[in-house]
């Protein structure tokens, strides 16, 4: 009798060990996945304060794409690196990367938020099948206007992709967003 529940407890254990994840592991994701949700609650806040109108035309969105935190540095060779979540219907629907890549003049480092609102079901679409999205390569993205009186320039967001770039100091104008690579992220 000792003898099976022996063998009955070690093949219980083994198979165990088969089946789970370390948890030291599946707790850096989750802690990960969480702290991306709250930085991208948190940038759209910020957008909402700072564009009249924002709140609306991310409501009309099919999908809300938000990295919160793109970090720009180079000299000379620059790069860029962020993470985020894109949300369908307020709720999470997975977590990207992006990277860009850039050569001239240049020195120095910066933090950048990026917001990608997908207006029209088949620019979601095209977005969520793809194996990876280029910036001005799978989609033109109109990079939205402020009015003179703080409000979204309403022919800017009738754009199948429309895009916000936030930094600490405000709205961001006269960038490009046309390069930037977005692919899945495995959290």
């Amino acid at each position: 009798m000792n003898k099976r529940l022996c063998i009955a407890l070690l093949l219980g254990m083994s198979m165990t060990a088969c089946t789970t994840t370390m948890p030291a592991n599946q707790a850096s994701h989750v802690s990960k996945r969480q702290a991306i949700d709250a930085n991208a609650e948190e940038t759209l806040n910020d957008l909402y304060h700072q564009a009249k109108g924002s709140r609306e035309l991310v409501a009309k969105a099919k999908g809300v794409l938000v990295f919160p935190s793109v970090l720009t540095a180079g000299f000379m060779v620059g790069g860029a690196y962020g993470e985020g979540e894109l949300r369908i219907g307020n709720e999470q629907a997975g977590y990207y990367k992006t990277m860009t890549g850039s050569i001239g003049f240049q020195a120095g480092a910066q933090s950048k938020a990026i917001i990608f609102l997908f207006m029209t079901q088949e620019a979601l679409d095209h977005f969520r099948q793809g194996n990876g999205w280029t910036a001005g390569v799978d989609a033109n993205v109109a990079l939205l206007t402020i009015g003179a009186d703080g409000s979204v320039d309403t022919e800017t967001a009738k754009a199948p992709v429309v895009g916000f770039v936030l930094t600490n100091g405000g709205l961001m104008f006269n960038v490009s967003l046309q390069g930037t690579k977005v692919s899945r992220l495995n959290l």
